[in-house]
């Protein structure tokens, strides 16, 4: 918008300025043109009409009267030759005679002077006029000019100060567009940062209170926003009742294979629990991907990672792990359900694979938060990080897991716009990466 007001505006006062100097110009040569027609005049009242000059009559007017003034007249017939003033080299050829109208003493009034341009015998530039007069020997040609510079002189000191006016014009409708943009769009920058609030967790709205020419943008946004988070809330129940539906058949068909006999190399009872594993694990895909899961809420980060440490304690109190937490008090932009899925992966898998401790550390970082859990276990070599993040891939057959936990847990970042990336621990074994989008 800027930019075309620029163009538009300079293109606006180009033209005004090659207006107004075309406007300059013609009064300034009117009236150069009115004194060389004046001594045209003169002149042809002096002709007579064999076509001889009446050199009595033939005044010169007081501006051709004046030596190296650059004015001057002649005439130029088949019965002579005559000529006051500057020498004129006329450019322009005579022009041919009209015929006279009335009475032959009326000629001069009936017959109109034209332009022309040339120069005299010093090479300055002169305007004349010319008139061919009609006679009884032929026709006689009448020119009269006056240097240039007399209609060139004031139109360049009237053009200095035109040019600027309309440059000082200029600035100030630059000015004027630039306040004019500034504050007329500042509603929409005040939307866009409302906008960005609900989509950080910390407004659930937009305002309505907005200019009358934004208010009906902003109740569409609203609109759209209710409508996601109701799509949200439809498709969790989905998804809870999915995995009510599905989790209760496992759960009966787990019993029955426990009973003696019924799976002797417990293979079957294997393949039940990747069924179920690879349920939580699309189920949780589709909680996190479902209409409206961009909105997010603000979840502390140090209570949820607390409690999570603490459950996983009592679950695995044989295993005499020690758990370090160093995390700022900050909050990230993520629904608590999902951090929980994530972190309690990530919690589970270190526990699995530590000796003796885990290192839990968070802080933000330009927008984000990194969320590290350091073990001190046996580690993995480069190309097995890459295999870790395969759902289904499992790396220690001895383990209890099924090899969804890290896999889960990337996801469920990307979705909720962060990362996860494993690397070499400080303490010896697996360094799990987490980066989440802060909450303000």
């Amino acid at each position: 918008m800027l930019g075309i007001a620029t163009l538009t505006t300079i293109a606006a006062l180009a033209f005004a300025a090659v207006t107004i100097g075309n406007v300059l110009e013609r009064f300034v040569t009117r009236g150069l043109d009115q004194q060389l027609d004046a001594q045209v005049n003169v002149l042809a009242r002096a002709v007579r009409p064999d076509g001889t000059l009446d050199q009595a009559r033939a005044i010169s007017l007081p501006a051709f009267e004046e030596q190296g003034s650059g004015w001057g007249w002649r005439v130029d017939g088949l019965a002579g030759h005559w000529a006051s003033g500057a020498a004129i080299v006329t450019t322009l050829e005579p022009l041919p005679p009209r015929p006279p109208h009335g009475r032959n003493d009326g000629r001069a009034r009936e017959l109109r002077p034209h332009p022309g341009e040339g120069r005299d015998a010093r090479g300055e530039r002169v305007h004349f006029r010319q008139l061919a007069l009609p006679t009884k020997s032929g026709p006689v040609l009448l020119t009269a000019a006056g240097p240039r510079r007399v209609a060139v002189a004031p139109l360049r000191e009237a053009m200095v100060p035109l040019l600027l006016s309309l440059a000082l014009l200029g600035g100030a409708l630059a000015v004027a567009t630039v306040l004019q943009l500034r504050f007329g769009l500042r509603p929409l920058r005040r939307l866009r940062n409302e906008l960005a609030e609900v989509r950080a967790g910390r407004l659930r709205h937009i305002p309505i209170e907005q200019p009358a020419e934004i208010a009906p943008l902003a109740t569409e946004l609203n609109a759209l926003i209710d409508q996601n988070e109701a799509g949200l809330a439809h498709a969790r129940r989905h998804v809870s009742n999915l995995a009510h539906g599905l989790k209760t058949p496992l759960a009966a068909l787990s019993v029955k294979l426990a009973e003696v006999g019924r799976d002797p190399d417990g293979s079957l009872g294997e393949m039940v629990t990747q069924i179920d594993q690879r349920v939580c694990h699309h189920l949780g895909r589709a909680r996190a991907a479902a209409p409206g899961s961009n909105r997010r809420t603000r979840t502390p980060l140090a209570p949820a990672v607390a409690d999570l440490t603490s459950a996983l304690q009592r679950i695995h109190a044989e295993w005499p792990i020690s758990v370090v937490m160093e995390i700022a008090d900050i909050a990230v932009a993520v629904d608590s359900q999902d951090l929980d899925e994530m972190v309690g992966n990530l919690l589970d898998n270190a526990s699995r694979y530590a000796r003796s401790a885990i290192r839990i550390t968070a802080h933000a970082v330009i927008g984000t938060v990194e969320l590290a859990i350091d073990d001190d276990g046996p580690g993995l070599s480069e190309a097995a990080m890459g295999e870790a993040l395969v759902p289904g891939r499992r790396l220690d057959e001895r383990g209890g897991g099924h090899g969804f936990g890290l896999s889960i847990a990337q996801e469920l970042a990307e979705l909720n716009g962060g990362s996860l990336v494993l690397s070499r621990s400080p303490q010896g074994g697996l360094r799990a990466t987490m980066t989440l989008p802060v909450a303000v």
